[in-house]
């Protein structure tokens, strides 16, 4: 199957980004595509080196740029940058946007963490 978007918004005032599959039309919040980054910073290298992302509720997306022919990057207005969202990468979470956030939401209780930095507003 094809998994590159025909269609992708950035959507500054919702922080989300609207991608559209031959699929399916999907939008992704900010923060989900914020801490489900592909990056090493995230993800490490290896299993078992991820590094779990907290207080990222009020992240936004600062840009986004297309790369090459495969791939977008997301900028994040808490700095994070780094990471190539693959078009599969990115039909992957539109797909089982429901059942990673969950588990994100588990780890994150889990480990005594929240979603919120303590500052209305801010990430």
């Amino acid at each position: 199957m094809n998994t590159t978007p025909t269609d992708i918004k950035l959507h500054k005032k919702s922080k989300s980004l609207e991608l559209t599959f031959v699929d399916g039309n999907f939008e992704l919040r900010a923060e989900y595509l914020r801490v489900h980054s592909p990056s090493a910073e995230v993800r490490g290298h290896g299993i078992g080196q991820e590094t779990l992302q907290v207080k990222k509720r009020f992240v936004g997306i600062s840009n986004i740029e297309i790369v090459g022919n495969y791939a977008l990057k997301i900028s994040f207005d808490d700095g994070h940058s780094s990471g190539l969202y693959t078009w599969s990468h990115l039909h992957d979470l539109s797909h089982n946007e429901q059942r990673y956030w969950q588990l994100y939401l588990d780890k994150l209780a889990a480990a005594g963490e929240s979603r919120d930095s303590g500052l209305i507003g801010l990430g």
